[in-house]
This record gives C-alpha cells, structure tokens and sequence, in this order.
C-alpha cells in the first residue's frame, strides 16, 4: 500500500514559480510511474506530467511542455513538480499519483494510477 501526500501549492502571480512535492509512505517500486494530474471544477481530472520512478523517464502536456518539469528523490521517495512560467490558466487542484509503469503510451492515463494524493490548491492571479 502507498500513500502520496502532496505539499508546495498555494498563490502565486503570472509568471512565477511554484514547486509540488509528492511524499510517498510505503514503498515506491522500481517499475512504479509517478504522474501528476490537475482538476478545476466542472473539469474532468487532466494530465500534466509524469516520470518513471527507475530511469527518471519523463512525459509532458503540451500544454505545460518547456514550462514544467517532473524529478524524483528516490532515496527520499518524493517527486516533485517544477512550475514555471506559470498562466492564470495553470490555476487548479494537483494531485500526484503513482501506478505500475506498462508502457510511455500510458502515462499519461490516469486509470493507470492505483495511489492518489489528496491535492493540493494552486492559484495563479492575473
């Protein structure tokens, strides 16, 4: 059993910086995926990125390509999510969530996931 808690939303003006962190409890395996994923209300849950918990093997949104960017800690078993350059349309609930790796094809998934957090608010003022 995994428990993922996130922490590093909260408000921050267009253009800046925020970085989420994932804290894993229990063991993350090798062949695990970590993903992260946002949810504005009336929205379904959308992809933002995603890295392999092995090789660090990362996968983006088009949307958040060249402004985000996935890591990982394993010996602190924490992923993190670096935010930059962010839009007011950045503006959502983050949740990370980690699953076993199949294929880069289904990363981006989210009913590959079986462990979700419990989100974390970031908000981007115009």
């Amino acid at each position: 059993q995994v428990q993922l808690a996130e922490s590093g939303g909260g408000l921050v003006q267009t253009g800046g910086s925020l970085k989420l962190a994932c804290a894993a409890s229990g063991r993350i395996f090798a062949g695990y995926v970590m993903g992260w994923f946002r949810q504005t209300p009336g929205k379904e849950r959308e992809f933002v990125a995603a890295i392999t918990w092995n090789v660090g093997s990362t996968a983006y949104a088009d949307s958040v390509k060249g402004r985000f960017t996935s890591s990982r800690d394993n010996a602190k078993n924490t992923g993190y999510l670096h935010m930059n350059s962010l839009k007011p349309e950045d503006s959502a609930v983050y949740y990370c969530a980690a699953g076993s790796f199949r294929s880069r094809s289904t990363m981006s998934r989210a009913a590959v996931y079986d462990y979700w957090g419990q989100g974390t608010q970031v908000t981007v003022s115009a």
